[in-house]
C-alpha cells in the first residue's frame, strides 16, 4: 500500500494546502484528494512541482507500507 505523507510535509514546511496549490498550479480539490489518499495516480510533473515547492524528495511524500 502506498501512503501519501503530503499533510506531514505541509506541516513541516508550515504551508497551507491553498499556498501549495498556488505554487504548484494544481487545484485545492485535486491536492486534497492526493492528501487524503484517495488518488489513484499522480503525474511525475505534479510530483516534481510539489517536491520543488516543498523542497523535499519524492520519498518524503510517498511511502510504501506492507499490508500484512
Amino acid at each position: 500500500m502506498i501512503v501519501i505523507n503530503l499533510d506531514v510535509m505541509l506541516a513541516k514546511r508550515k504551508m497551507s494546502l491553498t499556498e501549495l496549490s498556488q505554487k504548484v498550479g494544481v487545484t485545492i480539490a485535486n491536492l486534497s484528494i492526493l492528501k487524503n489518499g484517495k488518488a489513484k495516480a499522480i503525474r511525475f510533473s505534479t510530483l516534481e512541482a510539489i517536491c520543488r515547492a516543498l523542497d523535499c524528495q519524492p520519498g518524503d511524500i510517498l511511502e510504501y507500507k506492507s499490508e500484512f
